[in-house]
């Protein structure tokens, strides 16, 4: 029964239309749900090229993820897991948790206990630490060619810091949901990636 002035299908046409304005939304709230309201909900702080994020992806071969916990419920445990599942070695680095093993990796106490060479450092750690962290990576490791803070994390002066020293700088953004979205990998949950693939 449709009210007066009311055409049939007009509801489900309505709503139809609407599905595409809704997908950066959900984005939105999904990563909300993961990584915080208002880091995800009011942007990044800078724009980075589709191209130079996947770039520095292909290239990076070993991560060191300071702040990893322990505790699987936490975003740093399950993004160090979806990594080291993509084939990088992730090398987990919290004094509170050092000692034991992450995904077969032990849990180190600093940046300056890891002996070989690292290309990227993912930081876990609230913006105010970001300096020393940033600091000592530039200092003690070998081939670092980007440090990357994730989403709810920046720091303009550590930032310039590294790009001074020709480190990529990456900041407010998760590599796994970088990886999951350029590789084609968030349509299983049902949004448009803008990557032509076969799987579903």
């Amino acid at each position: 029964m449709y009210s007066a002035g009311r055409k049939p299908g007009t509801l489900a046409t309505l709503s139809l239309s609407l599905v595409p304005h809704w997908r950066p939304i959900a984005k939105k709230l999904l990563g909300a749900f993961f990584f915080g309201f208002d880091a995800v909900w009011f942007g990044m702080s800078e724009n980075y090229t589709d191209k130079h994020l996947k770039q520095i992806l292909q290239r990076t071969k070993t991560v060191a993820m300071v702040g990893v916990s322990m505790n699987p419920v936490r975003p740093s445990y399950f993004v160090a897991r979806y990594l080291g599942l993509k084939g990088y070695r992730v090398i987990p680095v919290n004094p509170g948790h050092a000692g034991k093993i992450l995904f077969g990796q032990e849990v180190l106490a600093t940046l300056e206990d890891i002996k070989k060479p690292v290309d990227m450092v993912d930081i876990f750690r609230q913006s105010q630490h970001v300096p020393p962290i940033v600091e000592s990576a530039l200092e003690v490791l070998d081939g670092l060619k980007t440090v990357w803070m994730q989403i709810g994390v920046s720091h303009d002066g550590a930032a310039a810091e590294a790009r001074a020293r020709g480190v990529d700088v990456i900041m407010n953004r998760c590599p796994k949901i970088e990886y999951q979205r350029l590789f084609g990998e968030l349509r299983m949950g049902g949004f448009n990636t803008g990557v032509i693939s076969s799987k579903l």
